[in-house]
């Protein structure tokens, strides 16, 4: 039943070993992931990661090597190589031997979009939208920006409700919180920065 599951497509699946490493992953993980077998095998799922989202996984897979029978699932941003880095949802849940001992964790990877098609992350933002989300996440007020930018104050305000809808958020605290969580901000950076490969 694992095996028909595994090899299934449009499922992203890979199953670690006790130290969290991958040992083996189909064909549509690694695709995602923009990497070859040999580039992802052996390698801690955590790397594959934004780093912001490191911690939370790491934490979440030492409970599942603690008691096998936990299962979890979280919002993450999937590293690609090659390609701007995608959003989805991270679930796994261990695998245990006959004498019920953890043998593994199995993680499956439920990309946001339709048909199972990945939404990218990057290449969202102009260079003005780049610095206008950054100016909201810092608190700079739309004269400010509007000064700062060379624009008009109502030409700050056509960029944001463009941001807004792009986003698909209602307000400004949203767009900032949905902004992080898909890993545009430079992480541990203040004021703000959106990182490059968000910037067409």
């Amino acid at each position: 039943m694992f095996r028909s599951f595994f090899e299934r497509s449009g499922a992203c699946v890979a199953r670690l070993d006790r130290g969290m490493r991958v040992v083996q992953a189909n064909p549509d993980f690694l695709r995602q992931f923009g990497r070859s077998r040999p580039d992802t095998l052996g390698r801690d799922l955590c790397e594959l990661l934004h780093p912001d989202d490191r911690p939370r996984v790491a934490e979440q897979l030492s409970r599942v090597a603690d008691d096998p029978g936990t299962r979890f699932a979280e919002r993450v941003v999937l590293m690609r190589r090659g390609a701007p880095a995608v959003t989805g949802e991270l679930t796994g849940f261990g695998v245990t031997d006959r004498n019920g001992w953890l043998d593994g964790v199995v993680v499956l990877v439920d990309l946001d979009g339709r048909g199972g098609e990945a939404q990218p992350a990057g290449r969202l933002l102009t260079e003005v939208d780049a610095r206008i989300l950054e100016g909201i996440g810092a608190g700079v007020s739309t004269v400010q920006l509007a000064a700062t930018l060379y624009l008009s104050r109502g030409g700050v305000e056509y960029h944001v409700t463009t941001l807004l809808r792009r986003f698909k958020v209602k307000n400004r605290p949203a767009l900032i919180s949905k902004a992080y969580s898909m890993g545009i901000f430079r992480v541990g950076s203040w004021p703000p920065r959106v990182l490059p490969q968000f910037i067409k």
